[in-house]
């Protein structure tokens, strides 16, 4: 490993330079190594993406329904052609033709008003926001429009990742993070007047290489950011400069292998739990102490009744009873060789998940 210089952008835009840690040769010039990990089926899946014979189901969101948990909702992106809601029985509730969306997170704003929100990348010069109303009842979708959030003149930028924290000022709906494909994690405030939302950037921090999956725990205001070569990163939002500290290294005790993408959180108390992220160099997922960083065990997703998943994208976790199917937590991760058919995501019992990493 070398010491290398990153920099940290601070709200007033000045570069801070801060030391990291990045690997001194490319993950890809190394065999994809294989590491112990308990098997676990999936006991549903999604319908397939609409787009065939292509790398193009990407990242899930999860709604719980809180008066019927089993009529709860999945938000899948289709990053050729737009946004999926799926019931849990994996059948389409809807579908937007929306574009290039890469990374979706939803959040409840306020009592009724679900607010969907993705990164779109269907202009690779100017990254935007798409913004969406779920209806719970329904499953339907509602376009609310796209918003640029960088400044004009900034160089052309390609969204990629992305992840919603909770609004953290008065007229705010939530905090955006939107991760570019050059490692920047741009943090911009989602305003509301008027009945019209704007997206007000407010700073960003900067990784050296590309970096994709994300995910912000309201409770302790820390962000996870997952650069894909090199590690998971956490970033303290409460902090006036950002600055990053190293959470999970790729290699490291032979937990993550390259690429690290989609990230998830299995939150606990005011500021225990785990963090999940997706090990797509060895299609595992790995599970880490939230307060420790400590490895708690690894699992995949294997051939049964459903069929494995492999290089896996997005994932998403949601603790708490989603119905007799999945009454501890459902975990939802993309697949992405779900042949003969087209990429799809598979479910699964987050109890079971726990249950074989116990034994």
């Amino acid at each position: 490993m070398v010491a290398l210089p990153r920099f940290v952008t601070a709200g007033s835009g000045a570069l801070l330079p801060v030391l990291f840690l990045s690997a001194c040769t490319s993950v890809a010039e190394f065999p994809r190594p294989f590491y112990p990990a308990v098997d676990v089926a999936a006991t549903g899946e999604t319908a397939p993406v609409g787009s065939a014979n292509a790398d193009a189901a990407d990242d899930p969101a999860i709604w719980r329904n809180p008066a019927d948990p089993a009529a709860s909702l999945i938000v899948g992106t289709d990053k050729k052609a737009g946004l999926y809601v799926y019931g849990l029985d994996g059948k389409v509730r809807d579908f937007v033709a929306a574009g290039a969306l890469n990374n979706v997170d939803l959040r409840e704003v306020r009592p009724g008003f679900v607010l969907v929100a993705a990164s779109d990348r269907s202009d690779l010069a100017e990254p935007k926001i798409a913004l969406f109303r779920l209806d719970g009842a329904t499953g339907r979708l509602t376009g609310l429009g796209t918003l640029a959030f960088l400044d004009a003149g900034h160089a052309p930028a390609e969204a990629y990742g992305f992840c919603m924290g909770k609004a953290l000022a008065a007229g705010e709906l939530a905090r955006a993070y939107v991760v570019l494909k050059d490692g920047t994690v741009a943090e911009s405030a989602l305003e509301e007047a008027g009945g019209t939302i704007t997206a007000r950037h407010l700073r960003s921090v900067r990784f050296a290489t590309q970096s994709e999956g994300c995910v912000v725990d309201d409770r302790t205001g820390q962000l996870y950011v997952a650069e894909e070569d090199v590690g998971i990163w956490r970033v303290d939002l409460r902090s006036a400069v950002l600055r990053a500290e190293a959470f999970a290294m790729v290699g490291a005790e032979k937990e993550l292998a390259a690429d690290v993408e989609g990230l998830a959180l299995a939150p606990e108390g005011r500021d225990g739990g785990m963090l999940v992220a997706s090990s797509q160099g060895d299609n595992a997922y790995v599970l880490f102490d939230l307060g420790t960083a400590a490895p708690k065990g690894r699992f995949r997703i294997t051939a049964g009744q459903l069929g494995a998943t492999s290089d896996t994208d997005g994932i998403e976790l949601l603790p708490g009873d989603f119905g007799p199917a999945f009454p501890a937590g459902l975990f939802v991760a993309q697949d992405g060789d779900n042949a003969p058919r087209a990429q799809n995501f598979k479910l699964v019992s987050w109890q079971t998940i726990l249950d074989r990493l116990e034994r």
